[in-house]
C-alpha cells in the first residue's frame, strides 16, 4: 500500500511539472523528458481528447458499467497511453474503456503513460495495442489488420514480427471482409462465428452467401455442418455425370488436408490423388499480385 500510494504522489507530482510552461516536454531530448518517459503521470481528464485512430467502435454499456463499479471501488488500476499534442495537451492512444469508465464516476485524472509520437506511429500504436485485446470482435481485428496495410504500408509478413500472430491467422482475419457486410455484421454481433466466416467466405457470389447465411441462423447450423453445406454447394450439381467426384476418389489423407490449403492460400486448391499416394496439386491464381502473394506463402519470403 505504501508503494502504490508513493507512486501516486510521484505521479501527482510530474503532472504539476508538466503543467509549468518553461518545462513544456515535446520530444525525448527536452528538459526533464527523463522524468516523464517510463513513469505514471496523473492527467487530468480533460486535458485528454480521443482517439480518431481508434480501430474499436463497439463499446459494451453493461460491461462499460462494471469497469466504472470497479475504478469506483479500486481506482484505475493499469494506466492508459497518450501521446502529447501540446502544452497539457494530450490525445488517447489506448484504453478507451477506462477512460470512459473513468469518466462515467466523475474523476477528475487518471493515471497515464505519455508517448510522443506522430500520427502514423500513434495509428500503428492504437492499432497493434487494440490488436492484442481479448474483448474485440473478428471483424475489428480484421478492420485493424487492413488499416496497418493501407494506411502504414505494413506487409503481411512485418505485421506478423509486429502483433506476434501467424501470418496464416492474419490471412484469415482478412479473408472476413470479403464477406457480405450482413454477414460481417452478423459475427460482429455474435450470430455466427468467424469459423462459419471462414467457410462462408470460400462461396465467390454475395447473393449466394447470404443465402447460406439464412440458412446456418434459421437451422442453428455448426461449423462443421456449415463447412459441409458450403462444400456441397460448390461442388457440380449435374448427376449426369459417369465419372465418380473428386471427393470420391481422393484418399483420407488428402481429403483432410484440402480445407488447410484453401484456408493457407485463401484460394479453392485442386487435389487429386490416388490411394497410392501420388498425385497433383493444382493452385489457381488470377492476376500477377495474388501469384505473388500465394508465392511468399509458399516460399516464405
Amino acid at each position: 500500500m505504501a508503494k502504490a500510494t508513493q507512486k501516486q504522489a510521484l505521479g501527482r507530482g510530474l503532472s504539476a511539472l508538466l503543467k509549468d510552461p518553461s518545462n513544456d516536454i515535446n520530444s525525448a531530448t527536452d528538459k526533464n523528458a527523463d522524468k516523464v518517459v517510463g513513469n505514471i503521470i496523473e492527467l487530468d481528464l480533460v486535458a485528454i481528447e480521443m482517439n480518431p485512430f481508434q480501430p474499436r467502435s463497439n463499446f459494451n454499456d453493461e460491461a462499460l458499467q462494471e469497469l466504472a463499479s470497479s475504478i469506483r471501488e479500486l481506482g484505475v488500476i493499469q494506466p492508459i497511453t497518450v501521446r502529447k499534442l501540446d502544452f497539457n495537451k494530450y490525445q488517447l492512444v489506448s484504453g478507451e474503456r477506462r477512460f470512459r469508465a473513468s469518466k462515467l464516476v466523475g474523476l477528475e485524472t487518471i493515471p497515464a503513460y505519455i508517448r510522443i509520437a506522430n500520427d502514423q506511429e500513434s495509428l500503428e500504436m492504437a492499432l497493434v495495442e487494440n490488436i492484442q485485446r481479448q474483448d474485440l470482435d473478428p471483424i475489428e481485428i480484421a478492420l485493424s489488420y487492413q488499416r496497418l496495410i493501407d494506411e502504414i504500408q505494413l506487409t503481411q509478413e512485418k505485421m506478423s514480427e509486429r502483433v506476434g500472430k501467424k501470418r496464416s491467422t492474419i490471412t484469415n482475419y482478412l479473408r472476413l471482409l470479403r464477406l457480405d457486410p450482413i454477414i460481417q455484421t452478423g459475427i460482429r454481433d455474435g450470430f455466427v462465428s468467424m469459423g462459419h466466416g471462414r467457410a462462408l467466405v470460400n462461396i465467390e457470389k454475395k447473393d449466394d452467401q447470404l443465402s447460406l447465411y439464412e440458412k446456418i441462423i434459421s437451422d442453428n447450423l455448426s461449423v462443421r455442418d456449415t463447412e459441409k453445406i458450403v462444400k456441397e454447394f460448390q461442388e457440380p450439381k449435374s448427376k449426369t455425370q459417369s465419372a465418380p467426384s473428386k471427393t470420391a476418389t481422393n484418399p483420407k489423407f488428402v481429403e483432410n488436408s484440402i480445407s488447410d490449403f484453401n484456408n493457407y492460400l485463401a484460394v479453392k486448391v485442386d487435389v487429386k490423388a490416388t490411394e497410392k499416394g501420388n498425385g497433383k496439386l493444382v493452385i489457381p491464381f488470377k492476376s500477377k499480385e495474388e501469384f505473388d502473394r500465394i508465392k511468399k506463402l509458399i516460399l516464405g519470403e
